[in-house]
């Protein structure tokens, strides 16, 4: 039998505070039907004091160890996407880490942005295949609010904070991770980036984004590397069951769902509650659709994220 990621157990996390457009646009200029009409965002939630990428990816991976039916202690890798870490180092995953309790683990951190929550679910499925873990904690964290420039009506109304959550275990049989693809294009750094870093200004700096430039990309490479990961599963988007995206914008998830030929209603859409919360959206999209009933065992997923760099990936899934 071919040995396989195998999702145990999904789980995530929010912060308190909950910002409507309405509540947004008595601070920055612009309007809830502005919003709407671009991104289809409504809500989005916002760290407050306490509140790290560290503790809500704690919560969340509580969240799914308990949804997964066992002990932390069993968790052998952790590894958290994130562009938002509590420190330059070390790691927010060690932070998670003893925050479970967890005295002895593979722990790191993954960067790349929106992808990164592809980028670890490829890494931990490399490790589990290959017999360097067992369990593993995948963790996408983000408090992206903190790295946002208020001013700019172009971005800060764009994102959110938020974490989400699996635990992988390589097992025997047909469930699990089917096929992944990752991507990185350096050239278009840009387009989507942070003027900022301990290496350049020695500051946290800025989200700073040409919106245009990043759709027109997004839409074809997420349409590829959801047909280049099916292909590889040996499968077509006639098998797919739900596709779970990137939350980035609600555009951009129609657009690509029509390239594939896929209907509305296959597609998990939280973009209108959430925001777009970079490496969390993913594992939050799918936490959502499987508590709610949705996404049932046995049913084909495919995962899918674009982010700065740039960097995109696709996974196909079998829950």
């Amino acid at each position: 039998m071919t040995v396989r990621s195998a999702l145990l157990g999904t789980g995530s996390a929010l912060p308190a505070r909950r910002v409507s457009n309405a509540e947004l646009s008595e601070t920055v200029d612009t309007s809830d039907e502005w919003i709407v009409a671009r991104t289809g965002i409504r809500f989005r939630h916002i760290a407050g004091e306490g509140e790290t990428t560290a503790t809500l990816g704690t919560e969340a991976a509580q969240k799914a160890i308990e949804a997964a039916g066992i002990d932390a202690q069993e968790v052998d890798l952790i590894i958290l996407a994130t562009a938002t870490p509590d420190q330059t180092f070390p790691a927010s995953a060690t932070k998670v880490q003893a925050a479970l309790g967890i005295n002895d683990c593979i722990a790191f951190d993954v960067a790349a942005v929106c992808s990164g929550f592809l980028y670890a679910l490829g890494v931990a499925d490399s490790m589990l295949r290959t017999g360097a873990a067992r369990t593993a904690l995948v963790i996408g964290a983000e408090t992206f609010s903190r790295i946002l420039d208020w001013e700019d009506r172009t971005t800060c109304v764009l994102f959110g904070d938020g974490a989400g959550a699996v635990v992988l275990r390589a097992e025997e049989g047909e469930r699990g991770i089917l096929a992944t693809a990752l991507h990185a294009d350096g050239r278009h750094n840009g387009l989507l980036y942070v003027d900022g870093g301990p290496s350049t200004t020695g500051t946290v700096g800025h989200v700073r984004m040409k919106g245009q430039d990043v759709f027109k990309h997004a839409v074809v490479n997420l349409a590829s590397v959801m047909t280049e990961t099916l292909a590889k599963a040996g499968l077509s988007a006639d098998d797919i069951d739900w596709l779970v995206p990137h939350q980035a914008n609600a555009r951009i998830l129609d657009a690509t769902a029509r390239k594939l030929g896929l209907s509305a209603d296959k597609v998990v859409k939280t973009v209108d509650q959430h925001a777009n919360t970079s490496a969390a959206s993913v594992p939050l999209a799918l936490d959502t659709a499987i508590r709610d009933g949705r996404i049932q065992p046995g049913q084909l997923l495919v995962l899918e994220a674009m982010g700065g760099g740039f960097t995109w990936g696709g996974c196909v899934l079998r829950r």
